[in-house]
């Protein structure tokens, strides 16, 4: 299994996509900062600018997106979304809840839709969008969002974009209208955008930072894929140098540079990544866990996940299931 999908198969992803997004006119939203770990969106139709808060050149930082872009909002952090050109801002979670209708569409009159004043500006073109939201509650979370920019602006001319303007022509189809398995087909289909969104800014960024960059890498993402692709093995650094054909010193020092971590420490670390997501979400044993995970003995693995984790599988398991008994997700409309 190549990195990515080892890591988002790990994640308890709950994501719907909202039915849609339409405002005429001049308009801006301001969003406090938010719960979920990913939101996502396309542009069906108009223009809009988008801006992440708290950031140290503002105007810089203001990015203008057209129809057939996608976006990705990564670290919950306050943002705005506006016309192009904007009208007046305003609280756009109060907005949302005051102007989505009984089809969970939110349909929004701005400035210079036929109510404005003598002297207002023209109207901007009608805006049309469908965003979904995902909430990653699994032990991987940390690693897939530790080095994503707090807003990703996937152009509709980029590189590699091809797959998503079909997921486009999907996702305004299912977004027109209630359709029978609506909910279902919404949920599988913002995991799709959001893979193959991941796919193409890892493809397009210049030089993406930490375990995206590596696994970004020609030479350490072999190495990677083949440590994730069975993590049982003995690996030692020799081993992966050679698969990704390179020196032992030279892959050593690439690694870290990197990830972070040294490659055997990276290994350890997603050893337990792997057994605290099956102690805490599945029945098996934990002797078949270590087994799984390559520890020759129950006993040497418990050893290992007290002195990483701070207490035994046994009482982790215990403690988790107490803290998050398991349900089913539930879903929720995306903002």
């Amino acid at each position: 299994m190549d990195p990515l999908s080892d890591v988002l198969s790990m994640l308890t992803v709950s994501s719907t996509l909202s039915s849609r997004f339409e405002a005429r006119g001049r308009w801006g939203f301001r969003y406090p900062r938010y719960a979920s770990h990913i939101k996502l969106g396309c542009v069906l139709t108009g223009r809009l600018r988008m801006q992440i808060e708290n950031t140290a050149d503002a105007a810089a930082d203001v990015v203008s997106m057209a129809a057939g872009d996608f976006y990705l909002l990564t670290n919950g952090q306050p943002f705005m979304a506006c016309s192009d050109p904007p009208g007046p801002l305003q609280d756009g979670v109060q907005a949302s809840r005051d102007h989505r209708g009984a089809d969970g569409v939110m349909r929004f009159e701005g400035h210079g839709t036929g109510s404005e004043t003598e002297g207002d500006e023209a109207s901007a073109p009608m805006v049309t969008m469908a965003t979904g939201r995902f909430t990653l509650d699994g032990e991987a979370g940390e690693l897939l969002l530790r080095h994503l920019p707090p807003l990703i602006h996937l152009r509709a001319s980029d590189p590699g974009t091809r797959p998503l303007a079909g997921l486009l022509d999907l996702m305004s189809w299912e977004t027109a209208e209630l359709r029978p398995g609506a909910s279902i087909a919404r949920t599988h289909l913002a995991a799709l955008v959001l893979v193959q969104a991941l796919r193409v800014y890892l493809a397009n960024a210049p030089q993406p930072e930490g375990w995206l960059g590596a696994m970004a890498d020609a030479r350490i993402g072999q190495a990677l894929s083949r440590m994730h692709g069975d993590i049982a093995q003995p690996w030692t650094v020799e081993r992966l140098a050679h698969t990704a054909g390179m020196s032992r010193t030279a892959f050593a020092v690439r690694f870290k540079a990197l990830t972070g971590s040294t490659p055997l420490e990276y290994l350890g670390g997603w050893r337990m990544t792997v057994a605290r997501n099956a102690l805490r979400h599945s029945d098996e044993g934990i002797a078949r866990i270590a087994e799984r995970i390559g520890y020759q003995s129950e006993t040497a693995f418990s050893a290992a996940f007290k002195r990483e984790i701070g207490e035994s599988p046994g009482r982790f398991r215990t403690r988790a299931r107490a803290q998050h008994p398991a349900h089913p997700p539930r879903p929720q409309a995306a903002a």
